[in-house]
């Protein structure tokens, strides 16, 4: 108990080669999205002209008061996987991290009619299944589908679903929880796992629906996928988390004709409460979006792997199983200097690195930043144009921890993919890098994006596209960007008056001119950016020190 996937990678017998696989998905996207388009035609009326159909999953299962599983782990894997999720409900639960404290089975008519709700008019393109706890439930879902023509079991040649049914067979969870008695067995062999595109048993799941064969060896769990084939589902998926006779997590695909073992490196966590249930989900949530069965289970397998890595060390409620984090961002949210809002006060004394600079004085840009910070910097950016980008990622991994501990935001130059991997609070970017709006969607609603700027129009522009700040200038003539042309005082002061956005003045500004910019006195103006006057002097400290002394008594002047 405890051990899942990571860095899966899977091996057939016999394998596919590259090409045939890689043809095999371009047909089939090709053959999804055609197909999607001519039911947009034939189906939407006009006011759907110009709107965009999601892809759609409907989880059938139980609901679990801890949400670590069931329902509220369908959702969020679904949610994880950029696809919409509707819901059937067909058990509430008591349950914690301890285990289920109960269970109270929804009527078989009120199931029914949450099918018949969704069923009749949202369209999935796959359906889940996971807790069903009786066998009239199972009776009623099966008619449903039938009735609203739910084309389950519908794989064309080159193994891709167009709408698909994906069964968790439900009855005994990862931490060895009785969810379902054995009196369902019956109607999962002879009503649901005919119909099934591909079913997702976990070693005792696998061994209750073959009369409790034992499954010890990766050779039994091939001898009971194709076993539930006979059944009549058309993929098996036997998941070995728990195997006990074998080093590696070792998880068994059988589409009627070939095996595929994925393996992967064990990850020790007791975090695993909803393994099962996110990765059927996953999986249903790549056949939504096109993906062939055997794509589908290696993406969900990754992504399932990845999140338990993530999660292995949170902690959620204290019982011997925790569940873990589908979307990946609550330690980030735990840490003890946790990333506040975006304060336009930040924007005070804004310190730029530059790595000609910190090579000229002999020193890193860890060693830079924190110098800058210690003497008053109230934001920092690492603008770094000559560094590997493995070297950057280290070294920003390393400033973002330093900024981390003063409560000092840290954003990248232009490098989304540094902000992302080193989870950076934001990045700046020019007029010529990617649009501000995208880099919103990109980075989401809560990281700051700071762009330049130089005119009020280019200034109105950052305020409909949702960046945080913008930096006018050059204010004045600077050696860190060549051809940089300056729009003066007055040309930041006409940007400050227009600007719906909080201002840092940024280009050539030091000691001798700082009060001169502070004392515009426009309210938008909010700090100076500067490069030279920190990073390329001898003592960072004493320079930082010295300006924020020039700043604040600016301020206070014009105040």
């Amino acid at each position: 108990m405890g051990f899942h996937l990571c860095s899966q990678a899977f091996h057939s017998t016999p394998t596919p080669t590259h090409n045939q696989f890689l043809h095999s998905i371009s047909r089939g996207f090709v053959r999804t999205r055609v197909s999607n388009l001519r039911a947009m035609q034939q189906e939407e009326e006009p006011k759907h002209l110009g709107k965009v159909r999601v892809p759609h999953v409907l989880t059938v299962a139980g609901s679990d008061s801890g949400a670590g599983a069931g329902i509220q782990a369908d959702l969020k894997a679904c949610s994880a996987r950029g696809v919409y999720c509707s819901t059937v409900i067909t058990a509430v639960t008591a349950q914690n991290t301890v285990g289920v404290q109960g269970v109270n089975v929804v009527a078989e008519d009120f199931v029914r009619e949450q099918l018949k709700s969704v069923l009749s008019d949202m369209h999935p393109d796959v359906v889940k299944t996971g807790m069903l706890p009786s066998p009239g439930i199972i009776k009623v879902l099966c008619q449903s589908l039938k009735e609203f023509q739910v084309r389950v079991a519908s794989v064309d040649n080159t193994n891709f679903v167009k709408e698909a049914l994906v069964v968790d067979p439900v009855m005994v969870s990862t931490s060895g929880d009785v969810l379902a008695g054995p009196l369902i067995l019956a109607s999962f062999r002879e009503e649901l796992l005919p119909m099934a595109d591909i079913v997702t048993p976990n070693l005792r799941e696998a061994s209750a629906l073959l009369d409790g064969a034992p499954l010890q060896t990766v050779g039994d769990m091939r001898s009971a996928a194709k076993s539930i084939h006979d059944i009549g589902p058309r993929n098996v998926l036997v998941k070995g988390g728990d195997l006990p006779e074998s080093s590696d997590a070792v998880d068994v695909l059988f589409d009627g004709k070939e095996f595929y073992e994925f393996r992967s490196t064990r990850i020790i966590t007791s975090n695993t409460h909803g393994t099962g249930c996110t990765l059927a989900s996953s999986i249903a949530a790549e056949l939504a979006r096109g993906s062939s069965v055997l794509s589908a289970v290696k993406i969900a397998k990754r992504y399932v792997g990845s999140a338990l890595d993530y999660s292995k060390d949170i902690l959620i409620g204290g019982g011997r199983q925790g569940p873990f984090d589908h979307l990946m961002k609550l330690k980030h949210n735990a840490l003890p200097c946790m990333r506040r809002p975006f304060d336009p006060s930040d924007l005070l004394m804004y310190a730029v690195t530059d790595s000609r600079m910190n090579k000229r004085w002999g020193r890193s840009m860890s060693d830079a930043v924190k110098a800058a910070i210690e003497g008053g910097a109230t934001i920092v950016q690492l603008r770094e144009k000559d560094t590997d980008t493995g070297d950057f990622l280290e070294a920003a991994k390393t400033c973002l921890e330093i900024c981390r501990r003063h409560n000092v935001p840290l954003l990248i130059n232009d490098r989304i993919d540094i902000a992302l991997a080193c989870d950076a609070d934001g990045v700046h970017i020019g007029q010529s890098d990617m649009p501000a709006r995208v880099a919103r969607t990109i980075l989401g609603p809560d990281k700051i994006i700071g762009i330049s700027c130089k005119t009020p129009q280019q200034a109105e522009k950052a305020w409909i596209d949702g960046a945080d700040y913008i930096g006018c200038g050059g204010v004045y003539p600077t050696n860190t960007k060549e051809n940089n042309i300056t729009v003066g005082l007055d040309g930041l002061k006409t940007v400050c008056l227009e600007s719906k956005l909080p201002v840092v003045a940024i280009g050539g500004i030091g000691i001798s001119n700082v009060r001169a910019v502070m004392e515009l006195g426009v309210p938008s103006l909010k700090g100076v950016a500067v490069v030279s006057a920190l990073f390329d002097r001898e003592c960072v400290l004493t320079e930082s020190r010295n300006l924020l002394r020039a700043i604040m008594d600016s301020t206070k002047a014009v105040k």
